[in-house]
């Protein structure tokens, strides 16, 4: 007993099949694949009746025979590489010369024909580009793609024409029909690209967009146009999971903002940093907020990809744009704006850490916000009290470092804090007592470094004895600024008892290895130098001080080292 098919089965079959094949041939084309070998037999695989050995098998579909000597691998290999470039890149290239010969074309004055001829002429060419990308959008996928893109391009380039470029031109930049068709134009392409699901057509609809916003050059225009241009960026990023597409639109709408910041350059305009308005530089601040947004929402986020980490850092790399806007604003300002750009940075460096545990963009971030925290201290607070400030900064520093896990804070804050004790030491005139601060910062961190130790994952000792040399150092040059001549010595032995009384303390070699030699470099300070400058009664009482203490130290160690040896017998 057997079963009826339906009478319309094997026609819905067939059709089904052949949508099936075309879809096969669109992704063929794609990918820029090169047709497979013919089969021998013309048996359709699986038909009723058809012999076992009459079925191809998947492995002879797909891998050809062996031929000696390997001349079928090396012609195959030979042949898709031909494939690829007479397909792809003689396509691209080919498309890509075109548009540039229509765009020079363009620029060409065209004397004896009315202002607007070239500009008809690009919209003429694009429409037939695009129309073209239309008609062959399923069997010339990859070529319909690339016209599509010239076509933009040359709508954009050929719409512009009307404002520039021309001995005469037909609309005027600041008229309200003119920026609305301009703008027209950028939607458009901005439709397309979307509607196509093209990272590379958004990108170029978004060049085309911020060229816009410098070109009207209104303030307002220009905060709003790259904000929104670029918050399209981010959204298209990461609803179709584009992490390349932030690398082109954020120094994009950096670029358009500091053209605009130097008062576009061109044509006559004078070159400098435009003041107004004051909110300028906080504009800058949420372009850094609307392009985080990108790496923070993305899909992804079990690990810092490449892109991801580059995006970081060219976002942070905005922080440089902040600056040269602020220069250009008042001077009451330039201090509370740096304030605010630190609680901006430090704020997405904190987003971060919590919501994924980042390293790296925490790092750049926590550290472009540390860096504007000391510009605002620098411009806030007079010199020498900003050194204090500064030292004090250091501590909140390795404070967030420990939050955040991260050592490479706590490596980047000691080279600043080097950097800061340096240029005290050659900034300050006399002395104060603010050199002391830093060596209590140095300690402070040494003792904050060691008890977080396990959470920081430092395997070596390596930061901490950074710190604590950097005590060493600025101990004995803090007071030989600060007390007289004849009380070196004597200032130097009462720290090298310090360092002995914390030794006790806290049980860490460290400390009592810094108050050996401590001694020995007053010592050597008694020699060189206090034995030619100091008075004889009080040359006479600093040796007599010093050998004391020396004497006493070596019979105190001598004492339990011996002690020592006894429990071990």
């Amino acid at each position: 007993m057997h079963e009826d098919h339906a009478p319309g089965a094997e026609p819905a079959l067939a059709e089904t099949l052949r949508h099936l094949e075309q879809r096969l041939a669109r992704i063929e084309a794609q990918l820029a694949l090169p047709p497979l070998p013919a089969v021998a037999s013309t048996v359709t695989a699986g038909s009723p009746g058809a012999p076992e050995s009459a079925v191809p098998s998947i492995a002879a579909a797909v891998v050809p025979d062996e031929v000696p000597g390997g001349t079928q691998d090396s012609t195959q290999g030979e042949g898709e590489l031909e494939f690829v470039v007479g397909q792809n890149w003689l396509a691209s290239v080919g498309i890509l010369v075109l548009t540039c010969g229509v765009g020079f074309a363009l620029l060409l004055p065209l004397a004896g024909l009315p202002p607007v001829a070239p500009s008809l002429a690009g919209w003429v060419v694009a429409g037939c580009l695009l129309a073209l990308a239309h008609r062959w959008r399923t069997s010339f996928e990859l070529v319909s793609g690339y016209f599509r893109g010239a076509g933009m391009a040359l709508l954009y380039f050929a719409t512009l024409r009307l404002f520039f470029f021309g001995a005469t031109h037909v609309l005027d930049i600041g008229s309200a029909i003119g920026r609305v068709l301009l703008c027209g134009v950028v939607i458009g392409n901005l439709v397309v690209a979307l509607r196509q699901r093209s990272a590379w057509l958004l990108g170029l609809a978004l060049v085309t967009g911020f060229i816009t916003t410098v070109a009207v050059g209104a303030p307002a225009f220009v905060f709003a146009g790259v904000a929104l241009l670029l918050a399209l960026a981010a959204y298209a990023a990461v609803a179709h999971d584009w992490p390349w597409l932030p690398l082109l639109a954020i120094p994009a709408g950096y670029l358009a903002h500091l053209i605009w910041l130097l008062n576009r350059p061109w044509s006559g305009r004078s070159f400098e940093i435009v003041g107004k308005p004051a909110v300028a530089p906080f504009v800058v601040l949420a372009y850094v907020l609307i392009n985080a947004m990108a790496s923070y929402r993305r899909r992804d986020r079990s690990a810092e990809d490449p892109a991801t980490v580059i995006a970081v850092l060219i976002n942070c790399g905005g922080y440089g744009l902040f600056v040269l806007a602020t220069m250009g604003t008042a001077p009451a300002m330039f201090g509370p704006a740096h304030l605010a750009a630190a609680v901006v940075f430090l704020g997405l460096a904190v987003a971060f850490w919590r919501s994924e545990t980042s390293r790296i963009a925490t790092f750049f971030y926590a550290m472009t916000g540390y860096m504007a925290l000391s510009v605002a201290l620098a411009k806030l607070i007079p010199v020498p009290n900003l050194f204090i400030w500064l030292s004090g900064q250091s501590l909140l520093v390795v404070a967030t470092a420990l939050w955040f896990r991260n050592k490479l804070i706590v490596v980047g804050n000691f080279f600043i804090y080097a950097s800061i004790v340096g240029a005290y030491m050659v900034v300050a005139t006399s002395e104060s007592g603010i050199s002391i601060g830093f060596g209590v910062v140095a300690l402070m961190t040494a003792r904050i470094l060691h008890w977080q130790q396990q959470r920081l994952e430092l395997k070596t000792e390596m930061m901490r004895n950074a710190y604590l040399a950097s005590a060493f150092i600025v101990f004995p040059y803090s007071l030989y600024h600060l007390v007289p001549r004849a009380f070196v010595a004597v200032s130097w032995v009462g720290v090298s008892v310090v360092y002995y009384v914390m030794n006790l303390m806290v049980r860490s070699p460290k400390y009592r290895w810094m108050g050996h030699l401590t001694l020995l470099l007053t010592a050597l300070y008694m020699i060189v130098i206090g034995i030619f400058q100091l008075a004889p009664m009080l040359r006479i009482v600093s040796f007599l001080v010093l050998g004391t203490v020396l004497l006493v130290v070596s019979l105190i160690f001598t004492q339990v080292r011996a002690r020592a040896k006894t429990h071990l017998h």
